[in-house]
């Protein structure tokens, strides 16, 4: 549920660019309304929003507007490499800033690892989400909006969950178990 929760504003763009015969100004106009609406409700029902989806949605406005306003769909079509580029930034700068790595604090009170290993799953992140706004860039400059679209729902979806998949197994080799801490082997 929460999957569909985060991918609310990309999947009412793909529908809206669908069902509008391939209109990115209407498809822009119903994601940006849809990142609102999704605050609105994560306020609702915690009362408490993440810098990452303000950040996000502040792009989304800001790339989403100057589509809207500019007339010009390379905006919207911009806005997955810079939310690439700036979670990179994030996890590749944790290494210098701040006491923990990213990966650490996403998932240091679920799994223990040695520090080498949080040290690697950052930086594979960080390249990742480089790769990935390259990748946007490609996409958008050789090939048609439509490709685009179902790229951007599609493939970054399925390139992240298939990178994460590999991950985890990664993560389960090297997870220290409550029989490697001391602690009783269930």
């Amino acid at each position: 549920m929460k999957l569909l929760f985060d991918v609310f504003p990309v999947l009412l763009f793909f529908i809206a660019f669908k069902v509008s015969g391939g209109d990115v100004y209407v498809a822009t106009s119903v994601a940006i309304t849809a990142g609102v609406l999704q605050l609105i409700i994560q306020w609702l029902r915690v009362r408490r929003l993440e810098s990452m989806q303000l950040i996000t949605l502040g792009l989304l406005v800001l790339l989403g507007g100057a589509t809207l306003l500019l007339r010009d769909e390379m905006f919207i079509k911009w806005k997955p490499t810079v939310v690439n580029w700036l979670f990179a930034a994030v996890f590749l700068g944790s290494h210098f800033i701040g006491k923990r790595l990213m990966m650490q604090r996403a998932l240091g009170k679920s799994v223990e690892l040695p520090q080498t290993i949080w040290w690697r799953l950052n930086v594979a992140w960080g390249l990742f989400f480089i790769a990935m706004g390259l990748i946007n860039l490609w996409v958008v400059y050789n090939f048609a909006t439509e490709s685009w679209v179902n790229f951007k729902l599609f493939g970054i979806l399925g390139l992240t969950a298939v990178f994460a998949v590999a991950q985890s197994f990664y993560i389960m080799r090297h997870a220290k178990h409550d029989a490697d801490r001391g602690g009783k082997a269930e």
